[in-house]
């Protein structure tokens, strides 16, 4: 299996009234071809940014200074031109973002905003555009596909709506889609239908997934692998059953330990949380950053960023006590 996105020691730094201030570090992930990739975290832990700065839409513009590797199909994105960039979003890589009204043009209908997008990377009449839209909308299960292409964002529910992005992000058959929160204002049958959309668009065209969220619940229906993010670094990686079933960092089991029990009891017990706050970017912590939060912190934690530590096959993590976790 061949990866499709290969990021390597990425690290970013976005300019503030402060100066320069890091983002990400060392940044290393793999997604390979019909596979789907989880990024979980707290918000505030950098996954949108390392969305951003694959697709180069970083809030710095070219202010940002970005750091390592990151490979589309084994072609170098850093340092492509502006140009060439534009190329490559819609047609090599889409994304899907959070909350798709303030991602559609409320002036334009839904046909006239997917035609675009399909003519600025295809060679095809507008006809033949149109015909591609609605083929597209029937792909996302949209069966009405004349009478929404004439509708306005307005005019349609959340999960509808939602469905008109992946429609748009998979409409000239990217090798890479990355899904930003892709389900987190809908409620939980049209949640468990996108779910499904994105799962049959993995398979089918083989295209390989950036999933983004901070639902583990999620993160366990749909993904193949998943690496676990804390204030710009990486601190756990592996595949699913791997990571959620033998956490191997404190963080990684304080965010399982944060989710709500369903036990059928009628006692109310208080919800789990994680003490302290993810730290800012520019606060200077040395050595683990989610030390001044972490039960097993030691002086050693302080001292320096742990080292990479394969747990088993393909379970890495980085952490200084492993073992007492």
């Amino acid at each position: 299996m061949k990866n499709i996105l290969e990021i390597e020691h990425l690290s970013l730094s976005l300019p503030s009234r402060k100066g320069m201030v890091p983002i990400l570090h060392d940044v290393n992930l793999h997604v390979g071809e019909g596979k789907i990739l989880g990024l979980v975290g707290e918000s505030g832990s950098g996954k949108s940014m390392t969305a951003f700065a694959v697709t180069r839409l970083l809030p710095g513009g070219e202010k940002a200074e970005l750091d390592g590797s990151i490979r589309l199909c084994g072609r170098q994105l850093l340092g492509i031109s502006r140009k060439s960039m534009e190329e490559v979003r819609g047609r090599d890589v889409s994304m899907i973002f959070q909350e798709p009204m303030t991602c559609l043009n409320p002036v334009f209908t839904i046909g006239t905003q997917m035609m675009d997008v399909i003519r600025t990377h295809e060679k095809v009449t507008r006809g033949d555009a149109r015909k591609k839209a609605l083929a597209m909308l029937e792909a996302v299960h949209i069966r009405n596909g004349d009478d929404v292409i004439s509708c306005y964002p307005y005019q349609l529910s959340g999960g509808m709506r939602q469905r008109v992005m992946i429609a748009i992000a998979l409409s000239c058959h990217p090798k890479l889609l990355i899904a930003d929160e892709p389900t987190t204002a809908l409620d939980v049958t049209v949640q468990a239908q996108i779910l499904y959309l994105i799962k049959e668009a993995c398979r089918k065209l083989k295209t390989a997934v950036l999933f983004i969220s901070h639902d583990l619940g999620v993160i366990s229906e749909i993904c193949d692998s998943i690496a676990v993010m804390y204030s710009g670094h990486i601190v756990e990686s592996g595949d699913t059953a791997s990571v959620l079933t033998a956490p191997s960092h404190p963080y990684t089991r304080a965010l399982i330990g944060a989710l709500p029990r369903f036990t059928g009891s009628h006692t109310h017990d208080r919800l789990t949380a994680i003490p302290g706050m993810v730290p800012d970017p520019s606060e200077h912590i040395g050595g683990c950053r989610f030390a001044p939060r972490c039960p097993k912190a030691s002086a050693a934690c302080r001292e320096g960023l742990p080292p990479p530590l394969e747990i088993r096959p393909g379970h890495r993590v980085y952490c200084c006590h492993p073992e007492e976790v």
